[in-house]
């Protein structure tokens, strides 16, 4: 494994129960990429995410995070390694401040350390968390509540980000927004690998994207060349 390659996965099949959903599926993501995970509704994006940080474990295949074997390693332990994780619909506390909801994210003792300072960053990129950071999590708009989960997931200083489905019900605007944020974030020195439904939003914002159906990968390149690859979008997504 190259020192230039942060995630490294290798031919992993994933079970949920009796159910196969991933198959023999291998991907790379270089130090300081963007790169999008791109399919179809069960396509195992999520479920792909999901192993990568812990939740799930292969029967077959090895995850490397930084040269370190974390294919049968504990979710908490791969927080505190610097794997973080947005889920799907954002999983906040709405009943807590957005403050409370920032703190939760700093929990491992290397990120509790820094944890004025982390803030102090999340209020700098997301002004609007700021302004609001007594506010009651489940007031915020859509938007709003998609930053707070970004900055809880920067308050545990993670060297990689995963984000699932970052766009899901939100303006094309406030999109926009947090995709330039993103590159904000990229450019800080953190990794980012996601999973979004807009297919064209992708492949405009990463750097690399790979394309699963069925649970394997299918395709996969620069955003550049997948640009070109008309035919088969068209054929996977309709687009």
């Amino acid at each position: 494994m190259t020192e230039d390659i942060i995630l490294k996965i290798d031919n992993i099949d994933v079970y949920h129960g009796s159910f196969q959903a991933l198959w023999g599926v291998s991907l790379e993501v270089k130090r300081g990429e963007i790169v999008a995970l791109i399919g179809a509704n069960t396509a195992g994006k999520s479920t792909l995410l999901d192993t990568i940080c812990g939740l799930l474990h292969p029967v077959k295949g090895t995850i490397f995070f930084r040269d370190r074997d974390i294919t049968r390693t504990d979710a908490y332990k791969i927080v505190d390694m610097g794997i973080t994780q947005i889920p799907e619909g954002r999983c906040i506390f709405p009943e807590m401040t957005v403050m409370a909801n920032l703190i939760i994210g700093s929990y491992t003792p290397r990120a509790r350390a820094h944890q004025k300072k982390n803030i102090k960053r999340v209020f700098e990129l997301f002004p609007r968390l700021g302004e609001r950071r007594n506010q009651i999590a489940g007031t915020l708009s859509g938007g709003e509540q998609q930053m707070m989960a970004i900055g809880r997931s920067l308050m545990s200083e993670p060297e990689m980000m995963l984000i699932d489905e970052m766009s899901l019900g939100l303006a094309p605007i406030i999109v926009n927004d947090l995709f330039n944020i993103l590159k904000e974030i990229r450019r800080s020195g953190i990794t980012i690998l996601f999973v979004e439904q807009n297919v064209r939003k992708s492949i405009q914002e990463a750097d690399r994207a790979y394309i699963l159906e069925n649970g394997k990968v299918v395709l996969c390149g620069d955003s550049c060349e997948l640009r070109e690859e008309d035919k088969i979008l068209k054929a996977y997504f309709g687009i």
